[in-house]
C-alpha cells in the first residue's frame, strides 16, 4: 500500500476543493487529527507499522466527505476512501477497517473497543482540552454560523455545555492530556452563560 500517494492525493483533493467556508473542518483541522492521532498512538503504544498505516490513512480521510456533503460526510468519505484507496494498493481488509475508524467519529463518537478508533476519535476532538480551545472553538461557531445551524450565542454557549459535559475521551493519554483542559473549559463557557 502506497500510503504517502493516498495521502498526497486526498491532501490535494481538500486543498483545491474544499469550500472556504469550513472554518473548522478545513485542511488544517485534518492536518492536526493527522498530528494527534500518531502522538497518542505512540503514546498508547501502537507499535505495528501497518496500524500504525492505516490509522494515518483514516485521519487523512476522516472528514475527506466534506468535499461532497456537510450532514453525512463520514460516509461520504468512506465512499471516496473505498473508490481511491485500492489504486493505492490497500487490500480490501484494510480499506474497510480504514471506513469503520472514519465512521466511528461521527456523532456521537462510538469507536467500541476497537483501539485503533478510540485513538482517532480522541485525535479529533483533542482541541476540547488544549489551550487554543477558544481560538478552534470560534471558528466552529462562524462555521455553523453562516450554514444557518445556530440561533446565536447563547444557542452556541448551550451547545457547547451539552457538547462538553456529555464527551469523554477514550484512550488513558487522551484523558491525562485533556481531560482537566476540558473541565476548565466548560466551567468557562458556564461562567460566559451566566454573563448573558
Amino acid at each position: 500500500m502506497d500510503c504517502l500517494r493516498a495521502e498526497t492525493y486526498v491532501l490535494d483533493q481538500l486543498r483545491q476543493h474544499l469550500t472556504p467556508t469550513l472554518f473548522y473542518h478545513g485542511l488544517h483541522h485534518t492536518l492536526d487529527v493527522v498530528e494527534q492521532a500518531h502522538s497518542l498512538a505512540l503514546a498508547e503504544g501502537v507499535s505495528d507499522d501497518t496500524e500504525l498505516a492505516l490509522l494515518r490513512t483514516a485521519a487523512h480521510y476522516h472528514d475527506a466527505g466534506f468535499l461532497t456533503t456537510y450532514q453525512g460526510h463520514e460516509a461520504a468519505g468512506c465512499a471516496l476512501a473505498r473508490q481511491v484507496l485500492p489504486g493505492f494498493g490497500y487490500e480490501p481488509a484494510h480499506v474497510e477497517l480504514i471506513c469503520q475508524l472514519i465512521m466511528a467519529t461521527r456523532m456521537p463518537q462510538s469507536p467500541g473497543p476497537l483501539r485503533l478508533a478510540q485513538i482517532l476519535c480522541d485525535a479529533d476532538l483533542d482541541y476540547l482540552g488544549r489551550p487554543d480551545f477558544w481560538r478552534i472553538s470560534a471558528t466552529l461557531y462562524e462555521e455553523l454560523t453562516v450554514r444557518n445551524l445556530l440561533a446565536g450565542e447563547e444557542a452556541w454557549l448551550r451547545l457547547q455545555v451539552d457538547f462538553l459535559s456529555s464527551h469523554h475521551y477514550w484512550t488513558p493519554t487522551a484523558t491525562t492530556r485533556r481531560e482537566a483542559g476540558k473541565q476548565t473549559h466548560l466551567a468557562e463557557v458556564w461562567e460566559q452563560l451566566a454573563r448573558l
